[in-house]
């Protein structure tokens, strides 16, 4: 009876042992389902939401349209068919490429595009297609020494065994795909841009009707794979002022190599378009869309819902500054006359170019672009190409065109003073050839005032000045000491009209121009006349501008305001942005001095011996400066002397509405044709023309209602 009862005991001892441990495990269960769902409930709910919610952006919208100052349509968008790919978070490469296999079935591929495939994308696709081999190329033992170093984290052991791989790849394995492996491989490389869950162009050029159909029947059978439509870049006035409009990537190009980590931390896709020059590039966070933002619910990697968060835009409208209507007069007057005289080869046997710009003075707003060169088509043949881009990208010798800096530097210098005579004489100084004025051999010596010095185009009067503000006294046949600190100062002044320094145009690439670095006598003599430092066709036209405006230095721009694209009607949207007139810098001259020059250069439009007198009877009251500058042009028996001719000018005289420039390098060897003067007479007649024409339409009209204009191309 004692063995059973101890028995009894023992079993309640136990049961008792087991209802307490199995009570402690539930409460610690209890306990920490409490912890999971109070205190870190939040935490897990969000992680949650973060791994099976993903947001992307969708969608090509397309860029923002490009018109003139008049609202006529310059650059714009023209829709296409397009096919594209959505990969998942789960989507595998072989998946990828079983889709690419049966979408080359249905749709044609460029040539062009799958010659551009590179080494790389061969390489990498032969290594998924033969995983087999591929694993051969590395041995056991190359394989055990990389497990075998501890420093190595996984990853990295498979990139280095990567690596190794496409090292090995023969030229003759990655080279042998015939010409529908290619399709299929340029196909899977458009499937590999961009990131899972955004849509990625695969072909969106030449796309047919019959292939959009092909691919609508079989979209069952090609996961991630849909029919849409996308939009191309079009300029509608073709040459003209293509080479500062830019370009745009195509969706093969997407994000230039040199660029990618400049767009991609600002959440660009590898396969978005950009623009990747001039303009298009300057003004690219306008000019871009804005995708549409999904929220997309996935689960294992699969996706579920998708949820539209915020809809997508087109980029923003730009109007530039340019007057579309003069630019293309203007075109057509530099090419007529440029082609007139670069046939008389032996008068002019290097014009090639040529360049007008037309600003407004006080606002600095450029009303047209023009540059002209001659180059070769596409069949080598020679044609007259735009080159507007080399009116801030390319310097030359401008010749007496500066002779109005170099008065008023000598003004701001004390050096001379408004109404001073000097004499006009043949210069030499010891040990080099004699100088002159163009008149002087002919008509011997004679005072003149600094207005006949403008006149005239007097050397003499610009070189005792230089010699004035360097601090010496000229003797016939004797040395000179010329200070570098001269030109310091020559340059520094120079530099307060926009010679010598960037103008600031809202484009990048622009040039300074270039300095000579000898400081010889000759050289600053040189200088004042403008055949020594070299500058721009656009630096020439803010110098002019500053002279007419009063002393104002006036940033040139090319773009005028920033609209929102206006979906409704064929109305200018609201206004975003204006460009506010900025000026850079003052003259350091008083206002007397800066009209005497001004009274200068109106004698040189209208005086019997103005070297632009040919303004004389035009009804718009110019006032101008003409140069002719020496210069060589190089060759294969040596450097041939030649001129460069130019003329800046503005009007209306007593209030200037539109200043120019007009610079023809390498424009004749002996005798001038004056096609820079009669290029200038040209453009501004027209522009007075066009004016009178708006003033009729009321094209001054600043009305956000105005109406789009489609110009006839």
């Amino acid at each position: 009876m004692k063995e059973k009862k101890a028995k009894k005991n023992q079993t309640t001892v136990r049961m008792n042992l087991l209802f307490v441990s199995v009570f402690f495990l539930f409460s610690m269960l209890i306990l920490r389902l409490g912890v999971v769902q109070i205190v870190k409930g939040s935490q897990y709910e969000a992680e949650v939401s973060r791994t099976e919610n993903v947001k992307s952006d969708n969608g090509n919208p397309p860029r923002g349209k490009i018109y003139d100052r008049y609202r006529n349509v310059i650059v714009d968008n023209v829709p296409m068919n397009a096919i594209t790919y959505t990969s998942t978070q789960s989507t595998t490469s072989k998946d990828m490429l079983k889709v690419a296999k049966e979408l080359a079935k249905l749709i044609d591929i460029d040539k062009k595009v799958t010659k551009s495939i590179s080494d790389r994308d061969k390489k990498d696709y032969w290594l998924l297609q033969n995983s087999e081999e591929a694993a051969k190329l590395v041995t056991k033992d190359e394989l055990k020494k990389l497990e075998a170093n501890e420093e190595l984290a996984e990853d990295e052991r498979n990139k280095k065994v990567y690596e190794m791989q496409l090292e090995r790849i023969s030229e003759k394995q990655y080279n042998s795909y015939t010409n529908d492996e290619l399709k299929v491989l340029a196909i899977f490389r458009q499937f590999n841009t961009g990131y899972a869950l955004s849509p990625k162009i695969v072909k969106n050029k030449g796309v047919s009707d019959e292939e959009m159909a092909r691919v609508s029947e079989n979209l069952s059978n090609l996961p991630g794979v849909n029919v849409t439509t996308d939009w191309e870049r079009k300029y509608t006035q073709k040459s003209t002022l293509r080479s500062i409009l830019g370009k745009v990537s195509t969706t093969e190009q997407g994000i230039p190599t040199e660029l990618v980590e400049q767009f991609k931390s600002k959440g660009y896709a590898m396969n978005d378009r950009v623009g990747t020059s001039y303009f298009e590039s300057e003004y690219e966070s306008l000019l871009k869309g804005k995708k549409e933002e999904i929220e997309h619910i996935t689960k294992g990697g699969s996706l579920i819902d998708s949820q539209l968060i915020k809809e997508g835009h087109s980029g923003k409208d730009v109007y530039l500054t340019i007057d579309l209507k003069l630019q293309k007069e203007v075109e057509k007057i530099v090419e007529e006359e440029l082609s007139k005289q670069a046939s008389k080869y032996w008068e002019s046997p290097y014009l090639d170019r040529a360049f007008v710009i037309m600003m407004d003075p006080h606002s600095g707003e450029i009303l047209s672009l023009v540059g002209k060169k001659y180059g070769k088509d596409e069949d080598g043949k020679s044609e007259l190409q735009d080159y507007a881009l080399g009116t801030f990208t390319s310097e030359y010798e401008v010749g007496s065109a500066v002779k109005g800096a170099t008065v008023l530097t000598g003004y701001m210098t004390d050096s001379i003073h408004p109404g001073e005579v000097l004499y006009d004489e043949a210069i030499q100084i010891k040990g080099t050839p004699v100088k002159r004025s163009w008149f002087n051999q002919s008509q011997g010596g004679k005072y003149m005032s600094d207005l006949d010095a403008l006149e005239w185009s007097s050397n003499a009067y610009m070189w005792k000045t230089a010699f004035k503000v360097a601090g010496v006294t000229y003797y016939k046949n004797q040395p000179m000491d010329i200070k570098k600190e001269t030109f310091d100062t020559f340059r520094n002044h120079f530099k307060q009209f926009g010679l010598g320094v960037q103008t600031g145009i809202d484009l990048p690439g622009e040039t300074s121009g270039l300095q000579g670095r000898d400081y010889q006598p000759g050289n600053l003599m040189d200088f004042a006349i403008g055949q020594y430092d070299i500058y721009t066709p656009l630096q020439l036209a803010q110098y002019v501008s500053t002279i007419a405006n009063g002393g104002y230095r006036m940033q040139p721009h090319i773009m005028k305001e920033i609209r929102e694209p206006n979906y409704d009607t064929n109305k200018v949207g609201p206004l975003v942005y204006e460009y506010e007139t900025k000026t850079l810098n003052r003259l350091d001259a008083t206002k007397s001095e800066i009209e005497q020059v001004q009274r200068g250069f109106y004698r040189v439009a209208h005086g019997a011996n103005g070297t632009a007198n040919n303004f004389k009877s035009a009804p718009y009251d110019a006032a101008a400066k003409s140069g002719t500058a020496e210069t060589f042009h190089p060759s294969p028996n040596g450097p041939i002397k030649m001129y460069n001719t130019t003329l800046v000018g503005y009007a209306p005289y007593d209030n200037p509405e539109v200043a120019f420039s007009v610079v023809l390098p390498y424009s004749h060897l002996d005798k001038d044709p004056y096609v820079n003067k009669t290029i200038a007479k040209r453009v501004m007649d027209k522009y007075f023309e066009l004016k009178k024409e708006y003033q009729e339409k009321g094209y001054y009209s600043e009305s956000t209602d105005k109406e789009v204009i489609q110009n006839d191309n």
